[in-house]
């Protein structure tokens, strides 16, 4: 499926600089960084729901994990 990605200057060197780290086309990288994201966020997403079910009070724990990541 072909898709047009619309980028700023700094974006594109963002892109150009991770695509050169990684030995790999533009195209390439961007690929990897969307699986990635997509993986990390829907590993994420299972590891808070387990800990809700498992641990009281967890929701002031995953607050403070939350803040320490960003």
């Amino acid at each position: 499926m072909a898709m047009t990605l619309r980028l700023t200057e700094e974006q594109d060197r963002a892109l150009s600089m991770l695509a050169a780290a990684q030995g790999s086309s533009k195209h390439e990288a961007v690929v990897r960084a969307i699986v990635t994201a997509a993986a990390r966020m829907l590993d994420d997403a299972e590891i808070a729901a387990l800990a809700r079910d498992e641990v009281a009070g967890f929701a002031a724990v995953e607050a403070r994990i939350r803040r320490s990541r960003s």
